[in-house]
């Protein structure tokens, strides 16, 4: 199935949705991309051709849903791996997608669908033979996580952290937790909770649930990334601890907080049959969703960190100890040489807490010898540079020479990937490998 004309493959059923704009102004063009079908809910749709085929349905929306829950049933003796929490949902979900890959055959959600329409897509996507569906789950209030689970029925569920993200829309924090233990509470006694055991609202789940629990950590937990040590583009190198063995990985993603994701990752992999080696073998190839960790450095020699996909105070904090960490001159963390520069945009939908949140991230920032350019963001307060746009932060860096780096990040609204993107150009593309 597809829901965006432009992505339309060969035979695929085209679901036109109605929101801000009627998606059964693009049937035609769908259908000239390749659909072999679409669904209505406006009659057959003028200029069509009586040749074409119309599935008549009293909403669209309703029915993506329906499907999806068809497309389920399929699925019927393999694993549905539900993925929510307020930070890392799709790092996990692509790192256990990794993890998997090279014993079961696999298929995840593509980028972030992870709402009401995301999630029947991918489970109606998922190619004959599927042996592990890896389903994220996104939530904007409480009811959100259990209308998901509905439709996809996980058998193991993986609940990553929970933070202030989007927390004026749960009411708080303890909101926030409520709304992601949902998914805990829906597997069956048969299923598997895969829960981090460093975030003590996470791990305070495993009272919600009747499956199976497995816990994740650094220094706790049934598996544990320990011995982590970054090279000079952030890749960790670590050991995977737990009671089937021992095994080094490599990760190709950037940031120690990936380490922490590898172990959940190994963890779902483990309990859907994986083997350990296996599964320690499958995150050396793991690739991420755009924008998140993406290290760079140019032909120039400046290193642009594009972490742009979205923010909040704990996936801030993270990539800021990430940029601390790069190496400076001379390979020497503690060194001279190389400016630190962050460029941030606003972290939105974080209620009450917001104002002092972004305050704090800023002060720390400096404390640790980082530059902090906000963009349109006046929160930061008096520990950043200021500045209304992204040109005026592109200004606001200043000439950047060998040795420098930037760290790009901001919630969606933001959109400062376009920053990033214009700094790698600006200073000769990536460098060749």
């Amino acid at each position: 199935m597809s829901i965006d004309s432009r992505t339309v493959a060969r035979n695929n059923l085209f679901v036109p949705l109605v929101a801000e704009r009627d998606g059964h102004a693009y049937v035609p063009a769908a259908l000239a991309a390749g659909a072999g079908a679409y669904l209505s809910s406006s009659g057959r749709i003028e200029g069509t051709g009586p040749d074409t085929t119309a599935i008549l349905v009293p909403d669209t929306a309703e029915a993506l849903a329906g499907i999806g829950r068809l497309a389920r049933e399929r699925l019927e003796g393999g694993a549905v791996v539900g993925v929510t929490g307020s930070v890392g949902k799709t790092s996990m979900k692509d790192l256990a997608l990794a993890a998997c890959s090279g014993v079961k055959a696999t298929h995840a959600s593509e980028k972030s669908f992870n709402n009401e329409l995301g999630v029947p897509l991918t489970l109606a996507n998922a190619p004959e033979g599927t042996e592990v569906a890896i389903v994220e789950m996104g939530a904007r209030g409480r009811g959100h996580i259990a209308l998901l689970c509905g439709i996809a029925r996980p058998t193991v569920g993986i609940v990553t952290a929970v933070a202030l993200a989007h927390s004026e829309l749960f009411g708080s924090i303890e909101g926030v937790a409520e709304a992601k233990g949902e998914l805990v509470e829906a597997l069956p006694a048969g299923g598997v909770a895969v829960l981090n055991a460093e975030d003590e609202r996470v791990a305070a789940m495993a009272g919600r649930t009747a499956a199976r629990v497995v816990t994740y950590g650094r220094t706790r937990g049934d598996v544990r990334a320990t011995g982590i040590v970054l090279d000079e583009l952030l890749r960790p190198r670590f050991t995977i601890e737990c009671d089937e063995g021992r095994a080094e990985v490599a990760l190709d993603v950037r940031g120690a907080h990936m380490a922490l994701n590898a172990a959940g990752a190994v963890a779902t992999a483990l309990a859907v049959g994986v083997p350990l080696e296996a599964a320690a073998a499958g995150l050396a190839a793991a690739r991420l969703s755009p924008w998140r960790m993406d290290v760079v450095r140019t032909a120039d020699g400046v290193v642009v960190v594009n972490d742009a996909y979205n923010a909040n105070p704990t996936s801030m904090r993270a990539a800021l100890e990430a940029l601390a960490a790069l190496p400076r001159s001379g390979g020497d963390p503690a060194g001279g040489g190389g400016r630190r520069v962050a460029v941030l945009g606003l972290m939105a939908e974080l209620g009450p807490e917001g104002p002092a949140e972004h305050a704090a991230v800023a002060a720390e920032a400096a404390q640790a010898g980082v530059t902090v350019v906000a963009v349109g963001a006046p929160a930061y307060g008096g520990a950043a540079v200021h500045v209304p746009d992204r040109e005026a932060a592109a200004d606001a860096i200043g000439p950047l020479e060998p040795g420098d780096a930037v760290l790009i990040k901001g919630s969606r609204v933001a959109g400062l990937e376009v920053l990033a993107a214009q700094l790698v150009a600006a200073h000769g593309g990536p460098a060749a490998p």
